[in-house]
C-alpha cells in the first residue's frame, strides 16, 4: 500500500477544515501498521481514505497497485461490530463469504475455518444476542477476513471493551495477523495497544494530521508468551516512546 502526498479537507471556502496531511507512507506486504494519536488527529480519516470510502483532496492512495474500492481492496472492522442481529454467528460470516464470491459448496468449510481462527469454534449456530461483546467483535474480524483481500483495516475495534477482554483480543489479533500474512492498518489512541500490536507505529500530529513518529517495532511476534512480552524491558521502552510521541504531537 502507498500513501503519496495525501491531504484531505472537509467543507469549502472559508469553512474548509484541513483534517489530514500531507502524509507519505509506504507499507510493505505483511506489515502490521498502527496509526496512533490523540482524538481528532486524522487517524480515522486516513483509514477511510485507504478503505475507499472517501477520496483524498490531494495526493494518491494505492492498494496493490490500484485505487482503493470499498469492500474489494480491503476488509474493514469498525469500532462497533455492526453484525446482522437476525442472523446467527455463522450466518453473518456466510453473508460475507457470499459477497466475497466464495462458492456455496465451499462456504461451510471456510466459515468454520474463519471462526476457529478467531477462537469461536462451535458458535456457528448461536444468535448474536447470545454472545458477549468481545465475541461479537471476533465475529466482525472473521467477517472481514472472509474476503480474499490483501489488506485488513481496523478502526479502534476494541475501544468499547473492558480491559481484560481487550487484552485477550489484542493477543488473538496479533496471532491472526501473523498467521494470515495480510497487511493490516489498525487505528488506536492507546500507546499500550500500539506497541503491543504493531510491527510499525506511526504517530500523527494534531490536526492537520502529519507523521510525527515512524517507529519500527522489533518485538517477536511468535514464540513468546503475551504476558511476558507486556512486562519485557523492550516493550515497556517502546510503549513509553510511543506515549511520549502521542503526547508531544497533540500539544
Amino acid at each position: 500500500m502507498r500513501v503519496d502526498q495525501v491531504s484531505h479537507r472537509y467543507g469549502r471556502g472559508a469553512d474548509a477544515v484541513t483534517a489530514l496531511g500531507p502524509v507519505d507512507l509506504a507499507v510493505p506486504p505483511g506489515e502490521f501498521l498502527v496509526l496512533a494519536g490523540a482524538s481528532g488527529c486524522g487517524k480515522s480519516t486516513l483509514l477511510r481514505l485507504i478503505a475507499g470510502f472517501e477520496t483524498a483532496t490531494e495526493g494518491r492512495i494505492e492498494v496493490s497497485g490500484t485505487a482503493p474500492v470499498p469492500g474489494r481492496t480491503s476488509g474493514l472492522v469498525f469500532q462497533q461490530p455492526r453484525l446482522f442481529p437476525w442472523q446467527s454467528v455463522g450466518g453473518n460470516v456466510d453473508l460475507a463469504l457470499k459477497y466475497a464470491g466464495v462458492p456455496r459448496d465451499r462456504r461451510a468449510e471456510r466459515r468454520e475455518e474463519l471462526l476457529r481462527r478467531v477462537g469461536l469454534d462451535g458458535t456457528s449456530g448461536r444468535k448474536i444476542w447470545e454472545i458477549s461483546g468481545g465475541q461479537q467483535q471476533r465475529v466482525a474480524i472473521a467477517r472481514a477476513l472472509a474476503a480474499d483481500t490483501s489488506l485488513l483495516l481496523l478502526d479502534e475495534p476494541f475501544a468499547a471493551l473492558d480491559a481484560l477482554t481487550r487484552e485477550r483480543l489484542q493477543e488473538d489479533l496479533r496471532r491472526v495477523g501473523t498467521e494470515s500474512g495480510r497487511t493490516a492498518v489498525f487505528v488506536t489512541h492507546s500507546a499500550d495497544e500500539a506497541a503491543f500490536l504493531g510491527s510499525r507505529v506511526v504517530v500523527l500530529t494534531k490536526r492537520p494530521g502529519r507523521v510525527a513518529l515512524d517507529l519500527p517495532i522489533a518485538l517477536p511476534r511468535t514464540g513468546v508468551d503475551p504476558d511476558d512480552l507486556r512486562v519485557s524491558p523492550e516493550y515497556l521502552a517502546l510503549r513509553r516512546e510511543v506515549a511520549l510521541a502521542v503526547k508531544s504531537a497533540a500539544a
